[in-house]
């Protein structure tokens, strides 16, 4: 995960710095679309690209099922998902919009169990999510420089799961609340602004219902977890 997000990171970075020396660059240029931020609204569309994560608090049970040696959960192989989604934005002043996000998210968490002898189960539970999400969001930018302009954005994001599955080993809740915060920066082109952003959502509820799914085969994979929350990074593009 770490290594994931520091090339996010340095994917935005690098691009920020291009924008920058184009921008400059361009100076005595028009530039494109110079009214496009008075519009008190505008629609478009955005694609992202997701890599799903749990948060996992362990419980260290010592149970029957299983049999004194406690099981210890994590998140193998970071999978690769798709985010899809339709953009409002309004604006509030020259500096401020608040944007709504409505769209549909996919994605998949390999979670695997591991016990205190460090024996691995040998296939882990592939939990596929499906997301229906209405991200909204406060966007901050800085001054347009030409046709470049860095922004913040910050917000909340509830998320329902449509892939909920008791097969999966764990049973988990469907409805999530998630926060956001991330960067980007706002390229303008000839016929439409184009914005590559990148943020981390993290979810705030415990997500495992530990009634589990009434298999017992799979009640230790339930009793060996205490909390599990959600964590996602997303890099997405705005075509508005």
């Amino acid at each position: 995960m770490v290594l994931a997000l520091k090339r996010l990171f340095v994917f935005v970075l690098l691009a920020l710095i291009t924008s920058g020396i184009i921008a400059q660059s361009s100076k005595k240029k028009v530039p494109n679309l110079p009214t496009f931020d008075e519009k008190p609204v505008h629609f478009g569309f955005l694609i992202g690209f997701n890599t799903m994560n749990f948060n996992v608090l362990h419980s260290g049970a010592l149970t029957e099922e299983n049999e004194g040696n406690p099981l210890y959960a994590e998140v193998l192989n970071l999978q690769p998902g798709i985010n899809l989604g339709i953009v409002s934005s309004f604006r509030i002043n020259k500096n401020l919009n608040f944007r709504l996000l409505p769209g549909i998210s996919f994605g998949q968490r390999d979670l695997t169990f591991i016990d205190q002898n460090q024996v691995q189960e040998d296939k882990p539970l592939q939990v596929k999510s499906t997301f229906l999400e209405m991200p909204m969001m406060i966007k901050y930018s800085s001054l347009r420089m030409h046709n470049f302009k860095p922004y913040l954005v910050a917000g909340i994001n509830p998320r329902y799961d449509l892939a909920k599955n008791k097969q999966d080993g764990l049973l988990l809740k469907s409805l999530d609340m998630y926060y956001e915060v991330g960067l980007g920066f706002d390229s303008y082109l000839n016929y439409f602004r184009l914005s590559t952003e990148l943020k981390i959502s993290i979810g705030m509820r415990d997500m495992l219902d530990h009634n589990g799914t009434g298999e017992i085969i799979d009640l230790p994979y339930t009793q060996a977890i205490d909390r599990l929350t959600s964590r996602m990074f997303v890099l997405s593009f705005y075509f508005e």
